[in-house]
């Protein structure tokens, strides 16, 4: 990465963080970045990478400051930007809000993380459970100077030796959301699915797990066809994973973080049938009402059953009196939102549900409304992914040989989920 300096600065260009890696840098360029920011913002050029004289200046913006990274080499920049996020998280870690205020508050406890994360321009522990392992919150001092932990200086640098636990158990969450847009015509413009593989781990030692799915690649490699296998796209793993042995013959073995963490995401570009379908039937009548025929059909497996569905129509700026009638859940109008919410606790696959709507229209001067916001869908179904990955497999190799319980789930759940009207 090799930057020369982390700044912290306000709004107007106020240096609040200064921590000089490489005693390379003049103080004067960093006057001319403030400036040259509010030049782009204001023509629109919103650049985050701004070059002064050989200093490029890599900054990223969160909620009223300014971090910025500079760098007199030809650094990796997409390494940069995601330190500063990382450093965005250690922040929020520590001291729960990051802004102007939290850094005057903390200016000491800032300066120990800065100098902990990064050694001579070069990133190093970035993970904040160590962290808070050495650097306490409160800033308490001991007499004897503590020994920072093992995992700083382990090549297992995100968990710490001498982890016990009475019960030992891994508990693995596949969690896909579905991201849709059905047309008014009923043709489905785009869909994708985006999956996690999220870990809670509470186990003993320094355990090593391998994971196997049901992945595309691998079973073609093994002669085992294209049958129940899913084809990973853009997969992203938690740095434990080790890459090589996933590349030679896509194992997933890694030593776990102790607690909760990602272990990976993937996407999908795949043809989605929608998995909660609906159908609008709106009847005005001119400069006095509007009435709203609604049909809900989930379209999945009848064994699987879709949770806190809320179904949202979007519904005239000055509709007022509302009256509905529905064969199950509850609808409330929502003003601040102008809409419908029909709220269905309980979704079972393969059924169909009605909900009629009636407004009051008191200022409409014309029927037809161009642009009407789409129909929106929120739900979550356990048990059941759309991808049809699977786990097939969670080992847990551990030198004293204990024996661990692991726990698997699977939950399927909107992302960008719409169904246009109009």
């Amino acid at each position: 990465m090799s930057a020369s300096a982390v700044y912290i600065l306000d709004m107007k260009g106020k240096v609040l963080i200064c921590r000089n890696y490489r005693g390379d840098m003049d103080m004067s360029v960093v006057d001319k970045f403030m400036p040259m920011v509010m030049d782009r913002e204001d023509e629109g050029q919103m650049s985050p990478i701004i070059q002064i004289g050989e200093v490029a200046f890599i900054y990223i913006k969160y909620n009223n400051l300014y971090l910025v990274s500079t760098s007199k080499k030809n650094a990796n920049i997409a390494l940069v930007f995601s330190f500063l996020h990382k450093c965005v998280q250690i922040f929020l870690e520590y001291f729960k809000e990051l802004e102007e205020e939290s850094i005057r508050d903390n200016f000491v406890l800032i300066y120990e993380l800065l100098d902990e994360v990064m050694d001579f321009g070069f990133p190093q522990t970035t993970d904040s459970k160590i962290l808070q392992e050495f650097i306490t919150q409160d800033g308490h001092k001991l007499e004897i100077a503590p020994r920072p932990p093992m995992a700083v200086t382990n090549a297992v640098s995100w968990r710490s030796e001498g982890v016990k636990y009475r019960k030992n158990e891994v508990f693995l969450d596949v969690i896909e959301s579905v991201n849709l847009l059905v047309s008014a015509t009923g043709s489905v413009l785009r869909s994708e699915i985006v999956g996690a593989i999220k870990m809670r781990v509470y186990l003993s030692g320094m355990p090593e797990l391998r994971l196997g799915l049901n992945d595309k690649v691998l079973f073609e490699t093994t002669g085992r066809g294209k049958s129940k296998s899913v084809d990973l796209e853009d997969v992203k793993f938690h740095q434990c994973v080790r890459l090589s042995r996933f590349e030679n013959d896509r194992t997933i073995s890694f030593v776990p973080p102790d607690g909760e963490f990602e272990l990976m995401s993937y996407r999908l570009n795949t043809h989605v049938k929608p998995l909660i379908w609906v159908e609008s039937v709106i009847e005005r009548h001119a400069h006095s009402r509007v009435e709203y025929m609604i049909k809900a059909k989930s379209q999945f497996k009848r064994r699987s059953t879709a949770n806190n569905v809320e179904i949202v129509i979007p519904v005239p700026l000055d509709a007022d009196t509302p009256k509905f009638k529905t064969t199950i859940g509850s609808c409330k109008y929502a003003p601040e939102l102008n809409s419908v919410i029909w709220t269905i606790k309980s979704f079972p696959g393969g059924k169909e549900y009605m909900m009629r709507a009636h407004f009051g229209l008191p200022s409409v001067e014309t029927e037809d409304q161009e642009g009407r916001p789409p129909i929106s869908i929120k739900f979550e179904i356990p048990y059941f992914t759309v991808s049809g990955i699977q786990v097939r497999y969670l080992k847990i190799i551990e030198k004293s040989g204990y024996q661990a319980l692991p726990w698997v789930r699977y939950i399927t759940q909107n992302g960008d989920y719409q169904l246009r009207t109009s």
